[in-house]
This record gives C-alpha cells, structure tokens and sequence, in this order.
C-alpha cells in the first residue's frame, strides 16, 4: 500500500512537471519564432513549413534596424519616459499608500475606495478629456504630457498598501513617540522594509511605460520624441511591412525589460504574495 502510493505521488509529480514544461514552451514559442524572422528575409518570415533556425541568417537585420529608422533616439527616449514615470510611480504610490494604511483621518475608506475603483474605468473612456487637456495646457508633444498622466497609479497605491497593512501600527508608533515626522516614518521605516512590493511595482510599470503604444502615438507628432513602439511601425508602408527588421527591432527593443525582470526577480515573487495576502 504504501508502495502504491508513493508510486502514485511521483506519477503526479512528472504528470504536473510535464504540464508545466509543455506550458512554458507554449510561451517561449512566439519569443523564439520572433528570434528565428529577425535573422531572415523579408520573403521568408511566413514561408512554410516554418524553418526554426534559418540556413543563412541575414545578421544585416541587426545594422540595417539603426539606419533605416532613428532606432538610437527612439530607445533613448522610451527609456527616458520608462525611468521618470516608474520613479514618480514609486514615490507617489507608497506616499498614498502610507497615508491610507498607517493614518487616520476622516473619509480615508471612501476616499480609498473611490480612487481604486477608476482601474475599472478602461483608459479608452477618459482619453478625449485628457488629450484637450493636456492641448489647453500646452502639453501636446511634449514627453512631459505622458510623464504627468502616468506618474500616479491606482493599482501601485492599491498594491503598496496592502503590502504595508502587514508591518506592525507598534513599528510607526515607536518612531512616533521617538520624534520622527510621518515623512521620516515613511522614508526610514516603510520604504526599506517594502523592497519586495516596490520591486514588483518597478517591474510592472517600467514593462507597462516601455510597451506603451496607445500614449505616444496620441501625444507625440515629432519624429525625435517618439518611442521605439511608435518606431517600430515605421517599417510598415502603405503596401508592404518589412518584417525581418520589425523582428530584429523587436529583439533589441527587449533587452531592457528582460535586464529589468532578471535584476529584480529574487523580490518578485515575494511581492506579489505579500501584497495579496497582507491586510
């Protein structure tokens, strides 16, 4: 019997471990299919059937990508947007959400509950009134315009609270009766014990900013402040796309987000559990 069983356990064990290779191939796919077209020609990025490695890999992808198209500015100013709004999102998210755990003050739950309930709003519905607002103020084609609109994050508020519900009021009160400022609470006390939950919202919005394609393309006109998102769509003309350089783009424009993830990923996991369960 207790054969059988242990039998019975490693079966499961390798049937789990099978479903869970099979689905991480079934997510690598397009990424690998994306690296095989960014080494071929044009004609045979869709041939069939499909060759996974190419026979004579065209790497000109890789320098044609730099001079058909502004490819150095565009990265230079997706990373420039990427970097401030993912700052400003840090700042602001856990400065709200300090207030909205630790303090107490009238109105704090409705309040709360009003701000969290604009992520049901899609950004489709309110998009109009911010593009003429940011036209009456002057913002239009200006990086400043995406920066103001994306610097406050109700999901990031949402998200460090609840990490922040977890530390003990006994922590925040200590350094109260010890003279700090709420401001020195949050700076000294709540900031460093909430790496793992500023990690995970570091990864999240510099992913969201750098992927942004809808923002740019309403906001900026002037070939020099656009992204590498809008930049990529320069390889599609009125009759034909260049898919092969639109691959190799693709690799490249990548890269940050993977060196993001890698850098911060012994936090991300441990965010993303602790702000679920905490509070």
């Amino acid at each position: 019997m207790v054969g059988k069983s242990k039998g019975l356990k490693i079966s499961l064990m390798v049937l789990v471990y099978a479903l869970l290779i099979l689905t991480v191939l079934a997510m690598l796919v397009p990424y690998i299919w994306m690296l095989s077209s960014s080494l071929k020609l044009n004609k045979d990025v869709f041939s069939f059937p499909m060759q996974w490695i190419p026979a004579n890999p065209r790497w000109e992808n890789f320098q044609d990508i730099w001079t058909r198209i502004p490819l150095g500015r565009f990265i230079y100013n997706t990373a420039k947007l990427s970097v401030i709004v993912t700052i400003l999102q840090l700042l602001t998210s856990s400065f709200a959400a300090y207030a909205f755990s630790k303090l107490h003050f009238r109105g704090k739950n409705a309040i709360f509950l009003g701000y969290i309930a604009t992520i049901a709003i899609p950004w489709q519905a309110y998009m109009v009134p911010q593009f003429i607002l940011m036209r009456y103020m002057g913002l239009n084609n200006t990086h400043l315009a995406i920066i103001l609109l994306q610097a406050f994050s109700a999901f990031g508020v949402f998200m460090m609270r609840q990490f922040y519900q977890g530390v003990p009021d006994e922590l925040c009160e200590a350094a109260r009766i010890d003279g700090l400022s709420e401001y020195g609470i949050w700076a000294r006390i709540m900031l460093p014990l909430s790496k793992p939950a500023l990690s995970t919202l570091t990864i999240f919005t510099f992913v969201a900013t750098w992927n942004d394609f809808l923002g740019p393309m309403i906001y900026l006109t002037d070939t020099k402040l656009k992204t590498i998102q809008i930049g990529l769509r320069m390889f599609i003309s009125q009759y034909s796309a260049e898919y092969g350089l639109i691959m190799a783009a693709s690799v490249v424009s990548i890269i940050p987000v993977v060196i993001v993830f890698l850098a911060l990923q012994k936090y991300f996991v441990q965010g993303v559990a602790a702000s679920g369960i905490k509070g």
